[in-house]
């Protein structure tokens, strides 16, 4: 397992509140739809990114993790493994304090660069799975 429960507590309770949701669109089928409205309701302003840059959850989308005019705190990606590693470069770029991989996105290459630039990272994990796991 990538990322230990005091991690995923670091992250949902002590690296900020500002999630930039990659992947996020207006599609009420898609996971990362739920998993952002759970992470409202547990106080996090999520920030939707995704080609459309649609409006989710009344937040204003955004094309890519650049285009955010503010401070992320964490980047959760909803998007395929194949281009998770290149998210994961990006949130470092943009100086997110933490990266989580979605259930099913695994990228260890990925995983070991971002511990390495000195941010918190889980992988494979959902934080509505999470949240009420570790209450």
């Amino acid at each position: 397992m990538y990322g230990d429960d005091a991690t995923v507590r670091q992250i949902l309770d002590g690296l900020g509140d500002t999630w930039a949701v990659v992947g996020l669109s207006a599609n009420p089928d898609r996971a990362a739809y739920g998993v952002a409205r759970v992470l409202q309701r547990y106080g996090k302003r999520i920030v939707p990114v995704h080609p459309k840059a649609e409006t989710v959850h009344g937040e204003r989308g955004y094309r890519s993790l650049a285009e955010i005019p503010f401070n992320v705190d964490v980047v959760d990606v909803f998007v395929n493994s194949a281009l998770a590693g290149a998210v994961a470069d990006e949130a470092v770029a943009k100086g997110a304090d933490a990266v989580w991989f979605q259930l099913g996105v695994v990228d260890t290459a990925a995983f070991e660069r971002t511990r390495a630039a000195g941010l918190a990272m889980v992988m494979d994990r959902c934080p509505a799975i999470e949240i009420p796991r570790l209450g």
